[in-house]
């Protein structure tokens, strides 16, 4: 496979944020990689494609609830505490970068390497409590595919990736260049670029980035759709109604085991057993607005503030013995 180093795209020094998102849509960058051939764990294929095909509202500048703004802001401590662990000295790339043979391969690099034969990339992460149990066994399968994707993109051998857990605990995990993987990944990224460049979308896949992408994509209109005739999606409906029954009374007989071992604590908050334990707290009091006595007695106050949100689409499913 050829090794030849990326071209540089488009120089981000003083690109503003809006551009360099119109940038992004041009081809599969590598954060996009791994939601690209479907193995990312909090964006889907069919989000990603409504995304490039610009189906998606303009994306505004991530707030302090956002994990995006803490890594953007951590970055360069990450870097930093990454060079006085090691002695390598890293700076910052300032462009989008291209694959040279592959067009829709893009690359941001958080930092080059400088002066090392063993290492040429740094791709720093932070996690917090939620997505440091992510990184328990090593390096998480959609950051690989990010840094093998980078890998490509420049030609380079190695990359490391310095993760900052829960904003104590430094971690470094080497990635070795592997041609093999990069291979399906070229080839697995083409398939989806073809569907933004054909404007098909790819499959739902289950996942919650689904639904909402599917909630953007079909809006909803008040007609029906005959699909008798589609034996598959007949069977797909028959099936679903199987399930929904079948999960029902899951819940069911799941209720019935929380409420014995609720008898059984008591008023405790806490149940110790052999393989586990569990926690039945009351949670803190809290208040809110008695918002039908504020209509009531202040009706113009009430319509100064009132804002009107969109529908959304409901999915309900009846069978005909529940039509019946």
């Amino acid at each position: 496979m050829s090794r030849s180093p990326a071209l540089r795209l488009v120089d981000t020094r003083s690109l503003p944020r809006q551009q360099w998102l119109e940038v992004r849509k041009k081809g599969i960058g590598s954060s996009d990689a791994a939601a690209a051939v479907g193995l990312c764990p909090y964006k889907s294929q069919l989000e990603l494609w409504m995304e490039k095909t610009g189906r998606t509202v303009r994306q505004e500048e991530p707030g302090q609830d956002s994990p995006m703004y803490w890594g953007t802001l951590l970055e360069p401590y990450v870097a930093t505490a990454y060079t006085e662990r090691t002695g390598h000295k890293v700076r910052r790339l300032n462009a989008v970068l291209q694959h040279p043979t592959y067009s829709y391969m893009l690359a941001n690099i958080d930092r080059e390497v400088v002066g090392s034969k063993d290492v040429q990339i740094l791709e720093c992460k932070t996690a917090g409590e939620f997505g440091s149990r992510l990184w328990r066994d090593g390096v998480p399968e959609y950051v690989q595919l990010q840094v093998q994707h980078q890998l490509a993109v420049t030609g380079k051998q190695a990359a490391d990736v310095a993760v900052l857990l829960c904003g104590q605990k430094l971690e470094l995990h080497r990635i070795e260049r592997d041609e093999d993987l990069i291979g399906r990944l070229i080839v697995l990224e083409a398939r989806f670029w073809e569907h933004v460049t054909q404007d098909v979308p790819p499959s739902a896949d289950g996942s919650e980035s689904a639904a909402r992408a599917l909630r953007n994509l079909y809006p909803g209109t008040d007609t029906t759709i005959d699909l008798t005739e589609d034996r598959q999606l007949c069977s797909d409906f028959q099936s679903l109604v199987a399930l929904r029954d079948e999960i029902a009374e899951k819940d069911k007989q799941a209720e019935c085991l929380r409420q014995r071992l609720q008898e059984a604590m008591g008023d405790a908050s806490r149940a110790l057993f052999l393989g586990g334990e569990i926690t039945f707290r009351r949670s803190k009091d809290s208040t809110s607005v008695d918002a039908k006595r504020l209509a009531q007695e202040h009706p113009e106050l009430v319509a100064q503030y009132t804002v009107e949100r969109p529908g959304s689409r409901r999915f309900r499913v009846v069978s005909h013995k529940e039509g019946e």
